[in-house]
């Protein structure tokens, strides 16, 4: 079973940068695309940031030229650079890695999601 934890949340004034890490526990076969999404309190659970395996990115309006996802695939690791931060990318966020469909069975797996805060 694959286990992904984040770290790297915290509080922080707007105006501030955090960087959010996604490890996984052990090296995944045929991923397809590695994302972070962001839930504030009371609201679904948007995409803010992906990657796929070709390296391709795409991100949320409200998040562009602010926030870079990148990997490093030796680490087993995604992370999320967060600059110019602003109160409303206030949330729980939360990694996610999609496998390609292998077999007729495609994998997708979660961490446990890291609070961000940011005070204006």
């Amino acid at each position: 079973q694959v286990q992904l934890v984040e770290s790297g949340g915290g509080l922080v004034q707007a105006g501030g940068s955090l960087r959010l890490s996604c490890a996984a526990s052990r090296n995944i076969s045929n991923i397809n695309a590695t994302a972070w999404y962001r839930q504030a309190t009371g609201k679904r659970r948007d995409m803010v940031a992906l990657m796929t395996t070709g390296g391709a990115t795409n991100y949320a309006d409200s998040v562009k030229d602010r926030f870079t996802i990148s990997r490093d695939n030796a680490k087993n690791t995604v992370y999320l650079q967060m600059n110019s931060l602003k109160p409303e990318d206030t949330g729980v966020y939360y990694c996610k890695i999609t496998t390609f469909i292998v077999m007729g069975v495609r994998y997708e797996y979660w961490g446990q999601g890291t609070q961000v805060t940011v005070s204006s």
